[in-house]
């Protein structure tokens, strides 16, 4: 049966805002160069605006899995969005921002507080100084997951920065339940090895409960299986039948069906300018090569070639069509 949407996100709805400064503004708000820094709601309205009169700032609807799937629809698959903002100027441009993506977003907003937000600073020397409030995007809760447009998505990704509190977790698990009902995959990034060390246990029941495919770099699933062999932790994954999809960096990705191992080589970048983003959209290659009827390997060399693009130049998402880009892979 063929669903409405391919693949269906759900992630912290970020707006990330991002201005050329002055290091002086560093210093005024105390921010730490080169850093990442979560920050109060009061902060974040005071440095939002310290950044609009610093300079034109530039918004892009963001989140790690809200960049995923704009990286999934960039290549021509079906896809849909849930995550939380407020009713705020920002929520609603948010909003605005992911449907101009190509996404299905219906998310109602919360009617307090305000949008989550990540400020990006970025001085003449081209470090990025990034201070977060997640605000509404925390307060996804089961209430927030809409039953029929899990039904109606063949693959269900879920975002580990979400996964942090009792409300969220209990989201992630009935949206799971609800796409293994109707026969949909259910896949999971881990997003960073900090999350994965605080909820390790909350994570591997989801895994080995829920989950169809897991993405992780290397330090996330060895943290994960609290081991220093890749292959204990991958023949962990075998075990429960769950696909394993594990970036090493420059040493490119191994992905690991229930029949076969695929070592797959990074592709070549020129020079890497900004790492952020790279997962995120080796997660979008691989979700939309399955979409598009690759099989494992060729859907891994597909998400090689979209992590190598945005690693190319500043920002999370493709500057160039991953499309064109993989035409002899997709052809």
């Amino acid at each position: 049966m063929t669903k409405q949407f391919d693949v269906l996100g759900i992630g912290n709805a970020i707006m990330d805002i991002i201005a050329p400064v002055p290091d002086q503004l560093l210093i005024d708000h105390n921010i730490e160069k080169g850093g990442m820094t979560l920050i109060d709601e009061a902060t974040a309205l005071t440095l939002h605006n310290a950044l609009n009169a610093a300079a034109q700032t530039r918004e892009v609807a963001g989140g790690s899995a809200a960049n995923t799937m704009v990286g999934i629809a960039q290549l021509g698959v079906k896809s849909a969005y849930m995550g939380k903002v407020a009713n705020d100027d920002v929520g609603k441009r948010f909003g605005q921002g992911i449907t101009d993506s190509g996404l299905s977003f219906n998310t109602p907003p919360a009617q307090s507080g305000a949008t989550g937000r990540c400020m990006i600073a970025v001085t003449p020397d081209g470090e990025r100084s990034m201070s977060t409030l997640l605000g509404a995007a925390t307060e996804f809760t089961i209430a927030d997951v809409d039953p029929e447009l899990v039904k109606n998505s063949a693959v269900l990704y879920l975002e580990g920065y979400l996964f942090n509190s009792d409300d969220t977790k209990a989201a992630f698990v009935k949206a799971s339940e609800i796409a293994q009902a109707a026969g949909n995959k259910v896949s999971l990034t881990l997003s960073d090895s900090f999350c994965v060390e605080l909820h390790r246990a909350s994570f591997k029941h989801l895994v080995e409960h829920h989950v169809d495919i897991l993405f992780a770099n290397e330090a996330e699933i060895l943290s994960l299986y609290e081991t220093d062999n890749i292959d204990t932790a991958l023949d962990a994954l075998t075990k429960i039948n769950t696909v394993a999809c594990i970036t090493r960096s420059e040493k490119g990705s191994i992905i690991q069906d229930t029949t076969r191992r695929y070592h797959i080589k990074a592709a070549p970048v020129d020079k890497v300018v900004d790492t952020t983003g790279a997962g995120d959209q080796y997660a979008a290659g691989v979700l939309a090569g399955r979409a598009l009827g690759l099989n494992w390997e060729k859907s891994g060399q597909l998400g090689s070639i979209a992590a190598a693009e945005v690693i190319s130049h500043y920002g999370a998402r493709p500057e160039t069509s991953i499309r064109e880009l993989s035409k002899t892979l997709l052809s």
